[in-house]
Order: structure tokens, then C-alpha cells, then sequence
């Protein structure tokens, strides 16, 4: 299909386009933060400690932050439609088996399945945009789907929290079900398929498997203590180096480090991203557990930050576009630690006004004067040849922070074992989040020393600057090649 025949936005296929596009990825970014406020109703129900609560976040982060680059190749040499297809629907029977998980052991499987899957759905859907729509338009689809997106992110916690009230937890999986139905009927009839005509004649599989290998190790010894698993696990990192540095088509190609703005722009994300994965296990079990909140007045707790992050991330974007990302990238993490400190606030006579409320406002507006200036960094560190694979490692770097992160935190806060003790949760709760301020802090350090300003400003129309992935992980560029 040339550039000439590709559907325009205001046609019917255009907005068939944009519907599969936003629904397939909404039910895989919904599902990222509903899961977190039906961790005390799974642990109950299930009954299962802190681990297996660690486990239900890890066993799918794991796998999404392991293959989510080679599902992107994946889509590139044989079809964007067809793997996002194939992860759409994967991701739809992996979530009737959550639902349907008789013990913790089964739904871990089952959320491993569940993050193979997202690693084939989540870098499709705006790949699909940059394919299938007219160049022309291709940026008020982008923002279209970056606003709905960024919605359906502020609805999600009062839906979920609704669902598991109403429903039960399980609900929260069985739901993803109609909606990837759909997705997949539009996709199929609507959408066309397209390939990569530059993409290299072979994956990195050995990468991929290694790179899983060593954070699998790593989670396990992390969790449960094993500081042989650990050992493992970095030495399989290292591993992982040598064979990206030999291979003619790796997965994370080396030369991206080449670029200053690009390493320190990772190093950000790895210190922040960590912290972000540490408070969002963390807080919701704090006011079921502790401040004795329903799962819906949980959720709804947490909504602030996302309507803070859909008025501001746009504006942080366009401002650092101009300036650069050096400052807000260095007030963007000290406002969210600050917003921290606020939180620890929350005990077991937590007013809503007082003690929650200022801490996940200041929290939000620090993840808005950091996030859209992170993708733009990344993006304008490279050439533009180079932003979807650039981006694609930055998501993978914000997932593996936030997979180690719910692996050590617990651990390292003194919080394990049963969930029955709302006294020594909340003593560990106050010790984690001092640890998610120091996190944040070096995230900010990092970018004050590290970063300048970026030789290749990237254009709004190929920046997410909306919050849709801001929480979950960094943007995917939507840079995919065109038939």
C-alpha cells in the first residue's frame, strides 16, 4: 500500500483504525493499574502473602519488559496487524485464566502468559497509526489516541475499583475479554496489514531469551532472599551485553549509547521508574490495609494524579521542546518526592483532604514536568531513523526498574510475610517511600549533571506527550515504516 492510498482519519476506516488502536491499547494499560488496586482482595481471596502479591505485579512485567522489543521486530517482519492480532487475543485468554485461578500459583502462570502477550500488543498499536493512517493526519490521531488513552487511565481506577466491589477481583480480567473481542473483529475487517521492507532478516532471539533469563533470576533472588539467584542473574546481564555487542541485529543496539543524552536519559528512568513501581504496589495496599479503604475509594484516590498528568504532561512537552529537558526533568522527580513525603501522611485515621489529597497532587504534578520532556529527550538524542527503536528501549528500561523495584522494596522496607499485621505494613510502608524519595532524588541529580540539550529536537506530532504509558512506562514512538 503506498503513502497516496492510506485512509484518512475522517473516513471510516480511519476511525475503525483509531478504535482498535485505542481500545487494544487501553485494555492492556487498564489492566497494568487496575491489578494493583485488587491486590488485597486477591492476597484474601487467594490467600497469599506479600511475595505472592509481588509476584502477581512481577510475573507479568517480567515477561512484558523481557519480549516487548522483539515484539515489536516480530511486527515488523510479519505483520504489525497480524502479532498485534495475535497479542490482543493472547492477552484476552491469559486474562480468563487470571480470572479463573483457583490459587496464587495459577494466576502467576497466568499473568506470565498475560505479559507475552503485551509485549506483542503493546508496541503495535501506535505502530498500526503510523502505518495504516495518512501521513497528513497522522499527528491528530496520535493526539486522539493519546487523549483517550489518557481517560481511560483516569477512569480506570474508579472502574476497577467498582468491578472488584461489585463483581469480585476476577472481574477485573473477565472484562478485557468483550473489549478484545472487539478489537479483534475491527482489526481484521478494517485495519490493513503492513511489514517493515528495512527490517533485518533475523530477530535477536538468544537476546531475548538471556535478557528474560537474567530478570527472571533476578526477581526470584530478590523476592525470596537468594542472593545466589541475584548473582545468576547479573552475570546473565552481562551475558546479555556481550551478545548485543556481536550481534549484526541486536535488540538494544549499542551505538544508541553512544549518545550522552540518551544514556542519562535511561539512567533517569531507571532511578525514577523504580521509585514509580515501588509507590503504585505500595500505596494501594497502605490505604486497603492500613487507612481502611474500599478498593473503590482506593482507586479514586489515586485519580488525581492522572488528571493532573492529562492538563500538564502536554504543556511540560511543548515547553521543553523549546527549552530543553534538563530542568523539568530535574523538578519533575523533586516535586514527586516531595509529594512522597506528603504521603506518608496516610494512616489509620486518614482524612482524605488533608492526608492524601496534597500528596497525589504534588506527586502528579511532579510526574508532569517529567514525563512528555523523558520521551522528548530519548527521541531527540537519536536521529529520527533511530526513535522507534529508542523509545522501545526506554520502555523496557522503565518496565525493568519497576519489576526490580516490587521485587526488593518489600524486602528492603521490612515488609513480608502475612498482610494480617496493619501495624508492621505500615512501619515498612514509611521505610519504602523514603526509599522512593532517595530514588527520585537521584533521578533528579542525574539529570542536572548529565543532560543537555538534544541535537535532534523531535516535532510534537511524533512525541506522546499525554499520560497514557507516563505511570506504566515512557511513550512508544510511533515511527514505523510505511509500504
Amino acid at each position: 500500500m503506498s503513502v497516496t492510498e492510506l485512509p484518512r482519519l475522517s473516513s471510516a476506516t480511519g476511525r475503525w483504525i483509531l478504535l482498535a488502536t485505542i481500545l487494544g491499547s487501553s485494555v492492556a494499560s487498564l489492566d497494568a493499574t487496575v491489578v494493583n488496586i485488587a491486590l488485597p482482595r486477591i492476597g484474601e481471596s487467594l490467600d497469599t502473602d506479600v511475595a505472592g502479591l509481588q509476584w502477581t505485579l512481577n510475573g507479568y512485567t517480567l515477561t512484558l519488559a523481557s519480549f516487548i522489543l522483539l515484539g515489536g521486530s516480530l511486527g515488523d517482519h510479519l505483520g504489525r496487524r497480524k502479532v498485534f492480532v495475535w497479542g490482543v487475543i493472547g492477552f484476552a485468554l491469559a486474562s480468563v485464566l487470571c480470572g479463573a485461578a483457583v490459587n496464587i500459583e495459577m494466576l502467576i502462570v497466568a499473568r506470565v502468559l498475560q505479559g507475552v502477550a503485551g509485549a506483542l500488543l503493546t508496541p503495535g498499536s501506535l505502530a498500526l497509526i503510523s502505518s495504516s493512517i495518512d501521513q497528513r493526519d497522522q499527528g491528530a490521531a496520535i493526539g486522539l489516541w493519546s487523549g483517550f488513552g489518557g481517560v481511560a487511565g483516569a477512569l480506570g481506577p474508579f472502574l476497577g475499583g467498582w468491578l472488584i466491589e461489585l463483581a469480585g477481583w476476577q472481574s477485573i480480567f473477565f472484562i478485557n475479554v468483550p473489549l478484545a473481542l472487539v478489537v479483534v473483529v475491527v482489526a481484521l475487517k478494517h485495519v490493513p496489514e503492513s511489514r517493515d521492507p528495512n527490517a533485518t532478516a533475523r530477530l535477536d532471539v538468544p537476546g531475548a531469551v538471556v535478557v528474560a533469563l537474567a530478570l527472571g533470576a533476578l526477581t526470584f533472588g530478590l523476592i525470596d532472599s537468594m542472593p545466589l539467584l541475584v548473582v545468576a542473574g547479573l552475570l546473565l546481564l552481562t551475558l546479555f551485553v556481550v551478545i548485543e555487542l556481536r550481534s549484526d541485529h541486536p535488540l538494544v543496539p549499542p551505538s544508541l549509547f553512544a549518545s550522552r543524552v540518551f544514556t542519562a536519559a535511561n539512567l533517569v528512568t531507571l532511578a525514577v521508574y523504580a521509585a514509580l513501581g515501588g509507590v503504585f504496589f505500595l500505596l494501594v495496599l497502605q490505604l486497603q490495609l492500613v487507612a481502611k479503604y474500599s478498593p473503590l475509594m482506593s482507586g479514586v484516590a489515586t485519580v488525581p494524579v492522572t488528571l493532573v498528568m492529562l492538563v500538564f504532561s502536554a504543556p511540560a512537552g511543548r515547553w521543553a521542546q523549546v527549552h530543553g529537558a534538563r530542568i523539568p526533568m530535574t523538578v519533575g522527580p523533586l516535586l514527586a518526592a516531595g509529594g512522597l513525603v506528603l504521603l506518608l501522611r496516610i494512616g489509620p485515621d486518614t482524612t482524605y483532604l488533608t492526608d492524601v489529597l496534597p500528596g497525589v497532587l504534588v506527586f502528579g504534578l511532579g510526574l508532569s514536568a517529567l514525563v512528555a520532556p523523558l520521551t522528548g529527550a530519548v527521541l531527540g538524542a537519536v536521529p529520527s531513523s533511530e526513535a522507534g527503536i529508542a523509545s522501545g528501549v526506554n520502555n523496557a528500561v522503565a518496565r525493568t526498574a519497576q519489576l526490580l523495584a516490587v521485587a526488593a522494596l518489600p524486602g528492603l522496607a521490612g515488609i513480608s510475610g502475612s498482610l494480617s499485621d496493619p501495624v508492621e505494613f505500615d512501619r515498612g510502608f514509611g521505610v519504602a517511600i523514603w526509599i522512593c524519595v532517595g530514588l527520585l532524588v537521584a533521578g533528579a541529580l542525574l539529570a542536572a549533571v548529565l543532560l543537555r540539550a538534544p541535537r535532534h529536537a523531535p516535532t510534537l506530532d511524533n512525541v506522546d506527550c499525554m499520560p497514557q504509558f507516563g505511570v506504566a512506562g515512557p511513550a512508544l514512538a510511533p515511527l514505523g515504516k510505511k509500504e
